[in-house]
């Protein structure tokens, strides 16, 4: 293996595993709770999807007709025997008017933060800046970028 390539499996802390579905070896992250299958991540984003859903006081069906699908097809996203592509999910969030975010970070909270703790406080962040008006939106990333600056020059503890 290349040395980048080794660097960047010890940057970001990948494992070399099996997944059931693969025939090969992948790098995975570690989750919180080990690391899931590719299937265990799809059923985990149908659960969302379908939480997400209900929240929003609709049904399958009502869900089938927003997004053109029939009630059957649409069905499937949620109990994952049909995969969900990257351009469906973007449609799902549109429709439903929740972020993205709203249906991966359950799925994988790992990709927010090294600890539980860490990834909770990166979420609840995103969610309180979804929700700011443009002008002081743009405050809030001044002060960031001052703060990443700020961080930056500061030694290595």
């Amino acid at each position: 293996m290349a040395e980048d390539l080794d660097d960047h499996i010890a940057e970001l802390e990948l494992v070399k595993t099996i997944d059931p579905d693969n025939e090969k070896p992948v790098y995975r992250r570690q989750g919180f709770n080990g690391i899931s299958t590719f299937d265990e991540l799809d059923n985990k984003l149908g659960e969302q999807l379908r939480r997400c859903r209900q929240e929003k006081g609709l049904s399958r069906a009502d869900m089938a007709t927003l997004v053109g699908l029939s009630e059957q097809v649409y069905g499937r996203y949620e109990r994952n025997s049909s995969k969900m592509t990257v351009s469906r999910l973007i449609h799902l969030s549109e429709v439903l008017g929740v972020s993205p975010l709203a249906m991966l970070y359950p799925t994988a909270p790992q990709l927010w933060g090294k600890t539980e703790m860490e990834a909770e406080a990166r979420i609840r962040i995103m969610g309180l800046l979804e929700n700011l008006p443009s002008d002081t939106m743009e405050s809030v990333v001044r002060l960031l970028e001052t703060v990443h600056v700020l961080q930056e020059k500061k030694p290595n503890s």
